[in-house]
């Protein structure tokens, strides 16, 4: 039986991450980077696509698992009727080479355990050259190379194109494995002690998640999923990737199956204030600057993701040798969304520049000016229709949400220039737009009939990015406008207690067959709506339920399907645990945060 998408585990280095699953496999990992090529794919194929498993022999799924509390180190445990073995499995921080290092360690009895090393070069399709080294086991394969050691050293041998080993651990013994990557024109990289970069992971993640200023109720939700943005920044520049993978289904079998590796705008504002307000400021300042760098240039041509690094090009493609996940083809790698119109970015990179002004992060003279042509690109370019928020495929449409994001570009330009009189702009230009594109949005936008603001102008469709009218202070939330709309798309878009985002299967903007699941940030967002218009109990309600739906080491993918009680989408997801952040802000108050 395929695992499922919650059977999964996180453990990273802030560069690149790995899945593990239940049964011990490491079926996902990318090198050097997140959007590297994968060396272990089986998570998307099976076990010749690449895994590494560590396991009593003949034992399936382990008995219990669970992360060091604080940290994203994880133990994994099995039961055999010959004793009890642990697996401890981390990445270390990374001085030049990723390294994974995975410790067996024997808890009672005497265990037989097996390793099981099968790695495929570029997602799954090349199979390298083994050889001995120095007490290693090495492949080599173009410009990838691995090197695998033991401590102590254990017998290996080569059986089915993998590299096998097989021993026992007796209480208190412990077997550490480290697999180390590297270019393959490069000399080996210095060796790494296993159990010191235990010691020191432990450490760097216990002192970081102390800093954590949120001590009210689901503290260890909260905690888990800033944890889960760290492990997902790339730290050499501070940028956030949306997911660890690529191409997990949002329906079974179905063909919406994207590339999420890469960094998105429209996470910019609500990352940043989940950041700010549990204390981690220099994350914030670094999230800040990548989104800088990466906005700076024509805003002709501001896009709504980028590379890890900022790049621009990521282009799309299928990888036909992977079966995918659950049978989910195609398998896809880059985003051709890249290339769409959103005006909605805009309107995320001023509100976000906004917050850090106001939060004291450090301005730099350029960062105004990138806003001011923003703004002056904005003030024709609003009128043009777009694709929208959830990337659609089926053409553009003047959508609502994007209207609104316009108008909150010019309220925070507004509100700017008139906290700092002394920065130059055109105020009266401004607001000007800002009046007009109110008055068009409330005139196009709404259908008074339904008492709802729509998906977009002239249309019946919802959409449940509507829910962030009063959040970015469009309308106040007592206006019986964003009362309507809540109700109604809580209506329409509802689905097992939980919220789509739109509907997939009727809407005509959507452009792909099939549906999908429950989005599980416009769930969170469902429940900040309900907070402000004064259903705090209901709002709590749904919060339960949402925080209930991660994984039982607390990772939440990017949608839910609440008829079979599965996990949908790529995963960790981001903006998941953003919301659930931010939603635990929004409701047990600013006394949560210390």
């Amino acid at each position: 039986m395929h695992p499922l998408i919650e059977d999964y585990a996180l453990i990273g280095d802030e560069q690149t991450a790995a899945l593990v699953g239940r049964d011990g496999s490491v079926d996902w990992l990318c090198l050097p980077r997140f959007d590297s090529a994968a060396c272990f794919a089986r998570l998307l194929g099976d076990e010749d696509n690449g895994h590494w498993r560590i396991a009593p022999t003949g034992a399936d799924r382990c008995a219990r698992r669970a992360y060091r509390p604080g940290t994203l180190v994880l133990d994994t445990e099995w039961e055999t009727d010959e004793g009890s073995v642990r697996v401890t499995d981390l990445m270390p921080q990374r001085d030049r080479s990723p390294d994974v290092v995975r410790i067996v360690e024997g808890l009672a009895g005497e265990v037989t355990v097996r390793s099981t090393l099968r790695l495929r070069f570029d997602y799954g399709s090349v199979v390298p050259w083994m050889r001995r080294s120095d007490g290693h086991r090495v492949a080599v394969a173009g410009p990838d190379s691995a090197w695998l050691r033991s401590e102590p050293a254990v017998p290996t041998w080569g059986e089915d194109f993998g590299t096998h080993a097989e021993f026992t651990v007796a209480e208190g013994e412990k077997v550490a494995f480290v697999l180390t990557w590297h270019p393959s024109h490069e000399p080996r990289p210095p060796l790494v002690d296993p159990y010191r970069s235990l010691e020191t992971s432990l450490a760097d993640w216990k002192a970081w998640t102390d800093r954590c200023r949120y001590d009210g109720p689901h503290r260890d939700a909260v905690v888990r999923s800033l944890i889960t943005l760290k492990a997902l920044t790339y730290a050499p520049t501070g940028g956030i990737v949306a997911a660890a993978t690529t191409s997990l289904p949002e329906e079974a079998g179905g063909v919406r199956n994207w590339d999420y590796r890469h960094c998105w705008l429209r996470d910019s504002t609500l990352t940043l204030g989940a950041l700010l307000s549990c204390g981690y400021h220099e994350e914030a300042e670094a999230w800040r600057n990548w989104l800088v760098r990466a906005a700076a240039g024509d805003p002709a041509e501001l896009q709504i993701m980028y590379g890890l690094a900022g790049e621009r090009r990521l282009p799309e493609f299928e990888v036909p040798w992977l079966s995918g996940f659950a049978d989910s083809r195609p398998v896809r790698i880059g985003n051709d969304a890249v290339n769409q119109l959103q005006l909605d970015v805009y309107g995320e990179v001023m509100d976000s520049l906004s917050l850090a002004r106001e939060a004291g992060l450090p301005t730099r003279p350029h960062m105004w000016s990138l806003q001011c042509a923003l703004m002056e690109f904005l003030g024709s370019a609003w009128r043009q229709p777009d694709e929208g928020l959830w990337e659609v495929r089926g053409g553009r449409r003047h959508f609502v949400h994007s209207k609104v994001m316009v108008w909150v570009a010019a309220d925070r330009a507004v509100g700017t220039l008139e906290a700092h009189p002394d920065l130059p702009g055109d105020l009266d230009g401004w607001r000007a737009l800002r009046d007009e594109v109110h008055r068009e949005v409330c005139e196009k936008g709404y259908d008074a009939g339904r008492n709802t603001f729509t998906q977009y102008y002239g249309s019946r469709e919802l959409d449940a990015a509507l829910l962030l009218i009063p959040r970015v202070g469009f309308l106040p939330p007592d206006d019986p406008r964003v009362v309507g709309t809540i109700d109604a798309v809580r209506d329409e878009l509802g689905h097992g207690g939980l919220l789509r985002r739109y509907s997939a299967t009727e809407s005509p903007v959507d452009g792909l067959p099939g549906g999908e699941g429950t989005f599980l940030a416009c769930s969170f967002w469902l429940a900040d709506a309900l907070h402000m218009t004064g259903r705090t109990k209901e709002a709590r309600e749904l919060f339960e339920r949402l925080v209930d739906l991660a994984n039982d080491v607390g990772l939440l993918s990017e949608e839910y399907d609440p008829v079979a009680g599965v996990q949908l989408g790529n995963v960790p997801q981001a903006f998941s645990h953003v919301g659930l952040v931010n939603t635990a802000l929004a409701l047990f108050g600013t006394e949560g945060a210390g």
